[in-house]
């Protein structure tokens, strides 16, 4: 009889597992039809919901910028400073933090809503965040720089520092590389992550070791922002929170501590926002990410992204050259003569695996 228990048990045990591979091999197939429907259907059930703007009800078109954006509404800032809550017509694209906007004021406000934004101006620029099953999401747009914002805890990667640097370059928009939480650094250890920023001044970036907490450099970041529209970027838990607590402490943004179990930042941004700074310029603050993914774009945005790269590419014995082991390669020999950081060398080909990679992924998982 136990035999018999035995052998129920195991096929029970067999139909489970087989169940949930099938059930696992499903979901895999169908995720973004799930995901897109279930937008839609959000989407529909939001758009009942919304207060109708009859064209009476509406007064003249009028400038504006996105302060603010929310699932289904916008913050516009009008020429006087003055912000409105606003819907969004069907027809507009994606809209974004530092987009500037055509809207129209409502003769009153509807369920807290003061107008509608009609049309969005072209953009100059724009930085995307790519997502697994959505695609391309736009993060802000119209920019003159981004700040990258690293730290030493949870930890100071360089990889991470180059992933926004190839972002940066395709996107043709000035970087400057900051280390948050200097305080944390002992003399030797400061000289060291200088040591390792010296390989970014050495290309031409531009780099600072700053302190939210004791305010060392927070001046020369303040001169940094105090030009044009600039983005704070970086994984969550570097401190952008706290480096905009002490550029505007009136606006007390949440600061989030660290994961003592994970080592990972907690987010504390869950929405992106445009701040003017007292000195001059304009600061977007968006909601932290831990990773920031690269297969949106393909090798050769790659290679390019890498500035010091360009002297040398071109000059490679054989046209289809991977910049590995390949006979007469002219990226690798710069590399070995020490004319190219062998760190930002070995980077790139991990960013040219993980985009092999993680499009390998997404081929499976959507087939």
């Amino acid at each position: 009889m136990a035999i018999l228990n035995a052998s129920y048990c195991s096929q029970k045990q067999v139909k489970k597992r087989f169940h949930f591979m099938s059930k696992r091999k499903l979901t895999q197939n169908q995720t973004r039809r799930i995901r897109s429907n279930n937008a839609k259907a959000l989407h529909r059930h939001r758009q009942q919901k919304e207060p109708q703007w009859a064209d009476e009800m509406l007064g003249p078109t009028q400038e504006g910028i996105v302060v603010s954006r929310y699932a289904m509404h916008a913050d516009i800032e009008d020429e006087r400073g003055e912000c409105f809550r606003c819907n969004l017509r069907r027809t507009l694209s994606s809209l974004v933090v530092g987009d500037r906007v055509i809207w129209r004021k409502g003769n009153e406000q509807l369920q807290g809503v003061s107008g509608v934004v009609e049309a969005i101006h072209p953009r100059r620029n724009e930085i995307s965040r790519p997502d697994y099953y959505d695609g391309l999401k736009p993060i802000a747009a119209n920019l003159d720089r981004i700040i990258i914002v690293s730290a030493v805890l949870p930890e100071l990667s360089l990889n991470i520092i180059d992933r926004y640097l190839v972002v940066c370059e395709n996107a043709g928009i000035d970087p400057l590389i900051v280390v948050n939480k200097g305080d944390l650094l002992s003399s030797e250890q400061e000289q060291e992550v200088e040591n390792l920023l010296q390989i970014y001044r050495d290309i031409g970036y531009q780099t600072l070791i700053i302190s939210a907490e004791t305010g060392k450099n927070m001046d020369k970041l303040i001169g940094f922002l105090s030009e044009g529209t600039a983005i704070f970027v970086g994984q969550s838990g570097v401190g952008k929170s706290s480096l905009i607590n002490h550029i505007l402490p009136e606006e007390a943004a949440q600061v989030g501590e660290v994961s003592e179990i994970s080592g990972l930042g907690q987010h504390t941004t869950t929405a992106s926002r445009l701040y003017h700074l007292p000195n001059g310029g304009h600061l977007i603050d968006s909601p932290g990410i831990r990773e920031f993914g690269l297969w949106h774009l393909d090798a050769a945005q790659i290679t390019q992204g890498y500035r010091e790269f360009q002297y040398v590419l071109g000059s490679c014995k054989f046209r289809d050259c991977k910049h590995l082991d390949d006979p007469g390669c002219a990226l690798r020999e710069a590399m070995l003569a020490g004319k190219i950081s062998a760190l930002r060398y070995d980077n790139y080909h991990r960013l040219i695996a993980g985009l092999n990679e993680t499009r390998s992924q997404r081929h499976f998982s959507t087939n």
